[in-house]
């Protein structure tokens, strides 16, 4: 009777063992789970960038080759779109993170006339779809008689971008403790110098979140510059054309250097996060 009491007992305990792990780590299950579903696509696109296809479509495997890694731009006009998609990138990154952070401390530091309709605008382009304001863009610079090609694209991003900007470096700001720059005026600190020693260290990291997040935002765009673009390819228009045809593995090589690129920019970052905090530390 005892042997079988304990038996009960350790076929009790142990799926309540269990319940009790998977409550502790449901949430690094799910999101494990949500991270590998994520990558995935990175993961296959990066296994097809060593693939060699017999026909034009990269899309089922046939066998291993590094031929297209040592010849990236071995297809016409891949480089010149990938460039000039870098070069709309890192201007309207530099204007819209301009721009947007300073309609961040405005809105966030004055009270003025507008203010909330101002707030409401900035915040149009992120819940409006992308199609309607492409068309809008197309349609403004009809009218104004201005010719599609490289600046339309340029003022179309900026556009798109600066409120994500605005957003990511207002949160930023209104956390802020008004308290510390008082001090750095109460310590003789003129406004520059408050602003350079102080204010911008402080709000460095939602400026540099928003000129990230605006240059992720227009390298990939396809919608606004499709509509704005004219005769001028870019690099997911190039790709988009290229599918209708067939997709170079080259497209893959070009991925897959760029996703090794962003990885590697998030665990510098995380690794200088660590290093300066185990010195305040």
């Amino acid at each position: 009777m005892a042997v079988h009491g304990t038996t009960e007992a350790t076929a009790v305990r142990t799926p309540n063992r269990g319940l009790r792990w998977l409550r502790r780590n449901i949430i690094a299950i799910a999101g494990l789970c949500t991270l590998g579903y994520l990558i995935l696509p990175n993961i296959v696109v990066m296994v097809f960038s060593f693939n060699k296809p017999n026909g034009r479509f990269n899309y089922q495997w046939q066998r291993f080759s590094t031929d297209a890694w040592s010849d990236p731009c071995g297809v016409a006009d891949l480089c010149g779109s990938l460039g000039l998609s870098l070069q709309i990138g890192l201007w309207a990154t530099v204007g819209a993170t301009v721009l947007g952070t300073m309609i961040a401390f405005a809105l966030a530091r004055y009270r003025f006339r507008a203010r909330s309709g101002v707030n409401t605008l900035i915040f149009l382009p992120m819940a409006m779809p992308e199609v309607v304001m492409a068309a809008s863009l197309a349609t403004l610079f009809l009218n104004m008689g201005i010719q599609f090609g490289f600046w339309t694209i340029l003022i179309a991003h900026i556009m798109f971008c600066l409120s994500f900007v605005v957003t990511a470096v207002k949160a930023r700001v209104m956390s802020m403790d008004p308290r510390l720059e008082q001090a750095a005026q109460d310590l003789y600190a003129s406004p520059l110098q408050t602003f350079l020693r102080v204010t911008l260290p402080i709000a460095a990291p939602g400026i540099a979140s928003g000129a990230l997040l605006s240059f992720a935002l227009s390298f990939d765009d396809f919608i606004i510059t499709n509509f704005n673009a004219g005769s001028t390819v870019t690099f997911p228009m190039f790709v988009w054309g290229s599918a209708q045809r067939g997709t170079p593995v080259q497209i893959n090589v070009i991925g897959t250097a760029m996703f090794l690129v962003a990885v590697l920019c998030v665990v510098v970052g995380q690794l200088a996060g660590a290093r300066k905090r185990s010195k305040r530390s």
